[in-house]
Formats: structure tokens, sequence, C-alpha cells
């Protein structure tokens, strides 16, 4: 593995005690000096632009963001996959890219294609698929050592531009809609099952589908999560992993809030239409989080609100598949 580590004294001191937050500040601030490409796509970032629309009680926003082009039109099926290079392997990362350390199992990059002030990509060192079964537990435990930050997992099958090679991302918090609407959305459209140290909530407020899961111990968290995966996959008749989003972050009163988005889709039909009716947007964690990310000004210029209901009714889980999720998961944590 060639050199990317990022070598500060500063360091140190963060690593001893596992503050990944201030470790991670400091890795952008140090790549904003030394990567120009890094700080000519944070300066482009910048003059990102923004429209809200607003739902019952809850809010939309555009961002028309250049630099995410690539993203949101990545080709990722097996072929396109298997004929690139892994851009998230560490030999192949940008000339001048840095990294840092977290655990001896995942390394912290700057994301060089930011959507939020401040954007990080958590590849693990090797490379194997992404998925999340076997991983949820160390998602848990990035969002406690990124307590500045939420941390993000997007299914292979909806959202992940790298579904070869397992990857987290994290970004500045209560930048995303969702996290600070969230007690509104559970009083008006959510069905709350309320237990010692541990909330779930079943949420459908007519555009998503999703659960969140509160609770002060990591070991709830992970026993409540596998519970829904098994009724999720068999809700599904999928072997695969069934299609997710997952939004987490740690509070160090309250604990871990995960927010899992159920999906049914990758892209909406808007994405493969011709002409004017054509709308390049791949939904994944942040946009079902209330952040649509459009790389095209066209588009920016053109969507509107019945746009959005429709990408959101088309990519989120079908309501019989909720329903059933629902009831068997309250059946399993009433038990």
């Amino acid at each position: 593995m060639k050199n990317i580590l990022l070598e500060h004294p500063a360091l140190e001191k963060f690593m001893s005690v596992k503050d990944y937050s201030n470790a991670a500040r400091l890795l952008l601030a140090e790549q904003k000096k030394s990567w120009t490409g890094l700080r000519k796509n944070y300066d482009l970032f910048k003059g990102t632009r923004i429209k809200v629309f607003q739902f019952e009680g809850f809010t939309i926003k555009i961002q028309y963001n250049l630099g995410r082009i690539r993203s949101a039109s990545a080709r990722v099926d097996e072929k396109s996959i298997n004929e690139r290079k892994c851009f998230l392997c560490p030999d192949n990362l940008y000339e001048g890219q840095k990294a840092i350390k977290c655990g001896e199992d995942f390394l912290i990059l700057v994301n060089p294609f930011p959507i939020f002030p401040e954007h990080f990509t958590i590849p693990h060192r090797d490379h194997i698929p992404q998925s999340i079964r076997e991983w949820f537990g160390r998602m848990l435990s990035l969002s406690n050592g990124l307590s500045k930050y939420v941390v993000i997992y997007n299914g292979p099958e909806c959202g992940a531009s790298a579904p070869d090679h397992l990857h987290f991302q994290a970004g500045s918090k209560n930048f995303i809609p969702i996290e600070t609407e969230m007690s509104f959305l559970k009083t008006t459209y959510g069905d709350v099952l309320t237990k010692k140290d541990l909330t779930v909530t079943e949420i459908d407020d007519g555009l998503r589908r999703f659960i969140t899961i509160d609770t002060i111990k990591m070991e709830t968290a992970e026993k409540v999560f596998g519970l829904f995966y098994e009724i999720f996959s068999k809700a599904v008749g999928k072997n695969a992993e069934p299609m997710m989003n997952i939004i987490s972050s740690y509070n160090e009163k309250s604990g871990w809030r995960i927010i899992i988005f159920l999906r049914e889709k990758h892209r909406s039909s808007h994405y493969f239409r011709n002409g004017e009716d054509k709308i390049l947007l791949s939904p994944a964690a942040v946009d079902l989080g209330g952040i649509f990310i459009l790389p095209l000004e066209k588009d920016f210029n053109k969507i509107t609100k019945k746009n959005i209901d429709e990408v959101f009714k088309e990519v989120s889980l079908n309501k019989e598949q909720f329903e059933f999720i629902k009831a068997e998961l309250k059946k399993v944590l009433n038990s």
C-alpha cells in the first residue's frame, strides 16, 4: 500500500482517545491546504444553489451541485464495476489524497465531491463488498467516534457508487432536514413502540417509509436491527441484502438514533426518460433525508413538488410490505 496516511503532530492526541471527529476535521483542513483539486471542489460547493419545497410539516431541499454528476450517473452494473479500478482501494486514491486510520479496519478520507460543508468517506481497508448486516455494529461505533457528524450507509443496490467496496460516509450534523424534523414526524406520522432504553418508530409521511431506532445501548440497537433485517428480507423475499439507506448519529446523553429508509427501487422512472422529462437523480440516504442532489442546472430549474412526490413514491417500499414489516416487528419486540 502506498503511503497515504496523513502525518500531523496533533493526530496522536485525537487517536489516543478515539476522537475521530476532531481527527477528521484536521484531515479536512490539511487536505484543503495540500490538495488543489479538493480545494477547488469545496469552493465550488460554496456556490451550490438551494430551493425548498414545503410538504405537510416537513421540507425537501433541492441542491444544485455540479460536482456530484459522476455519482448521480455512475454505472453500478457488474460489468462496469469489473472494468474500472476501485476508487476506494488505497492504491487507487486520487493523487494528493490522504487518509487517517479509524481503528484497524477502516480509513477516513475527505470526500472530494462534497454534499455537506464537511464530507468524508470511510472505506474498509480491504476490498470487500458493501454489506450492512455484519457491519451494523461497526457503523454504530463509528457514529460514536464521529459524534459531531452523521454516519451514512447506502445499500449496494440503492445509492452506493462503489457497491463492490464496503464504505460509509460522514457529514455535518443537522444539515439533513430530517434530523431536525424528527420529533414532528414521529408525533404526526409515527407508530411508536417504547420499551425500557428503546424507542422504535415506524413512519409513513406520505412520501417516505422508514423506521427509527433510538437507544442508549449499542447492543440493543444491534439486536433490534438484526430482527428488523430478517423481517425485511422475509417481506421482500430476497436472499441478497434488502434495499435500504441508513443515517446514524450519536449523542452522549441520548445515545444512538438510527433512521432506516426502506426501498423498492434504486432510480425512479424520471432517470430513464428521454428529453425534457428526464431528471438525473439517484436517490440515496441524503436525498431521502430531505436534500435532493441534482448535478444539472436544467433539472434544478424545472423540478417541481409533483416530481419529488413521484420520485419518493416510486423508490420507497410499497405500503403492503411496509405494513407487514410493522406488524412483524411489533410482534417480536413485544414477545
